[in-house]
């Protein structure tokens, strides 16, 4: 194997190591598109909570909007519905966080291996 100098990536790298780079990149990427859901999940979360809030604050009727029309609704239908819309978004943020530790020990590991060979 070459003499390597420290910080510099040897020229020629083994096709295991090629092949944990490729993967090292994967996962990378895999971390982001789950970073990018749970950051929209966390949004909905947060005017669904919004919304709640200012459902529970108001004591006139109440409008919910359908598609492009906005209908008088029930409040606490609309409520059940916004209780039931957050216990879902919650449950998806936790499994979200509960694959991005995953794929962070996976992102960790491959990254020290890829390190190690490169050394």
């Amino acid at each position: 194997m070459p003499k390597q100098t420290p910080g510099k990536i040897p020229k020629e790298i083994s096709e295991k190591t090629a092949k944990d780079i490729q993967e090292l990149q994967l996962l990378e990427q895999n971390l982001q598109s789950l970073m990018l859901q749970k950051q929209a999940f966390q949004l909905e979360m947060s005017e669904t909570l919004n919304a709640l809030d200012e459902l529970d604050k108001t004591k006139e009727e109440v409008y919910k909007i359908i598609g492009s029309i906005m209908l008088k609704a029930k409040k606490q239908e609309l409520e059940n519905d916004l209780k039931r819309k957050k216990e879902l978004l919650d449950l998806r943020i936790k499994n979200i966080e509960k694959q991005e530790e995953a794929l962070r020990g996976r992102l960790l590991k491959t990254r020290d291996e890829v390190m190690k060979e490169l050394r």
